[in-house]
Formats: C-alpha cells, sequence, structure tokens
C-alpha cells in the first residue's frame, strides 16, 4: 500500500469522525440557539452559573468530561439507567461518541452564535415589537437572519473541536472498530503499533487539512463578525 494511500480501516476511521462530528453539530444546534438567546437577551438568578457549567467542557480535563458522561449516560448511569429501558444507550456506541462530540463542542458553538445574537441591533426588534410582531416572529425575522454568519462560525468551530475531540471519546466509548474507533483514537493507537508511524504520517496530515479548512473557513466567515480589518 502507498504511504499516502488510506487503508480500509483508516478510511472507515475517517468517515466515523466526519459523521459523528456533522451530527454532534447538528444536534447541539437547537439547544445552543436557545442557549444563546437566553444569556444575550435575558437576565436571570444563576446566569454566571449557567455560562460557568457552560464552559467545563474547554476548562476540564477531557478524560473527566468522559467519566462524568459515562457516570450519567453509562448502562447503570443515573440517566444512562432509565433511557436503557426505552432501548437509548450511549457507552460503548457512535451515539455516544456523537454526545461526547456534541458536549466538548458546545461551548464555542453558543459563545459564536451569542456573539451575533449581541451585535444585531436591538432597535430593529424593538420596532418590530411596536408593530405587533410576537418574540418567536422576531427572533425568526430578525435575529436569525441577521446572525447567520456567526451561526456558520460557530458550525464550523465546533465541528472542528468536535473532529478532533479524543479525550473524552474514548474515555465514554472506548475503541471498538467500526462503531466509536474516531480518526484521532486511530492515530493513537497506530502510535503504539510497530511499523504504525507511516498510517500516523498519513491520518495526521488528513486532521491537518480539516482542520486547516475550518479555521480559514471560520477566520474568513467570522471577518465582520469579530470586528472589521484595519484596511476595510
Amino acid at each position: 500500500m502507498s504511504m499516502f494511500a488510506l487503508s480500509a480501516d483508516e478510511w472507515q476511521a475517517l468517515v466515523l469522525s466526519l459523521r459523528v462530528a456533522m451530527l454532534s453539530v447538528i444536534i447541539s444546534m437547537p439547544f445552543a440557539l436557545a442557549l444563546a438567546w437566553l444569556l444575550s437577551r435575558r437576565r436571570f438568578p444563576g446566569r454566571l452559573l449557567v455560562e460557568a457549567l457552560m464552559f467545563l467542557p474547554l476548562t476540564l480535563p477531557p478524560v473527566v468530561t468522559g467519566y462524568a458522561l459515562l457516570v450519567l449516560f453509562g448502562r447503570h448511569g443515573w440517566i444512562g439507567e432509565w433511557l436503557a429501558q426505552f432501548g437509548i444507550v450511549f457507552a460503548f456506541r457512535w451515539s455516544g461518541a456523537v454526545l461526547a462530540a456534541a458536549v466538548m463542542g458546545f461551548p464555542l458553538l453558543v459563545l459564536s452564535i451569542r456573539a451575533a445574537f449581541d451585535s444585531v441591533d436591538r432597535r430593529l426588534e424593538h420596532a418590530a415589537e411596536t408593530l405587533g410582531a410576537s418574540a418567536w416572529r422576531r427572533f425568526v425575522t430578525i435575529v436569525l437572519p441577521l446572525s447567520t454568519r456567526g451561526i456558520i462560525v460557530g458550525s464550523v468551530l465546533a465541528f472542528a473541536r468536535a473532529f478532533g475531540e479524543f479525550g473524552a471519546t474514548i474515555t465514554f466509548v472506548s475503541s471498538i472498530p467500526g462503531e466509536t474507533r474516531t480518526l484521532p483514537i486511530a492515530i493513537y493507537e497506530l502510535m503504539s503499533l510497530p511499523g504504525g508511524e507511516f498510517g500516523v504520517q498519513r491520518l495526521t496530515v488528513v486532521a491537518l487539512i480539516v482542520a486547516l479548512a475550518a479555521t480559514i473557513g471560520a477566520a474568513i466567515l467570522g471577518g465582520s463578525l469579530w470586528g472589521r480589518r484595519r484596511d476595510d
């Protein structure tokens, strides 16, 4: 096999990582929109606590986050045991990898969307309110359209974070080929195998390409959201 050609197992890990990252963003989006709007538009008791909890996946070691997910959503976890009665199982399943990736990327998604919501001119919403538009209609017709760029930026950043997730995933769902063995886990395992350096190099290049594409895309899209360049 050529040094630059991915093996069947490596392709499997790549496709799984892409699927896990994409689904994690899709599943997180409704919750991120709701939380970002709440933090942007409302003042309520416990707001600082909510923000602190939201940041925990970014500040805690990923292994700790993975262990917390195992305690909560494992087969005998506080929530997982109840869900298992309905046939919903996360631990050691690809769905658990999606959950772990969603948790790790969620703060980046919320932060970007909230920044976009904060940048919307509130006078437009007040004008619509005086014309009888409900809160939901103002959100759908004014806030969301004007925040599209920020939502896309947040999605790209959350996707990139989910694509590179390792610690929480391997702690929560372990490494099962074809089920939970994502690209970062595959790289980690190849590093411990004799002659695995070529596989590590191939997958590292793939991961680098995905990360660069996501970073550049977020930078281009986020230019007008995070401040105009001096030469504009």
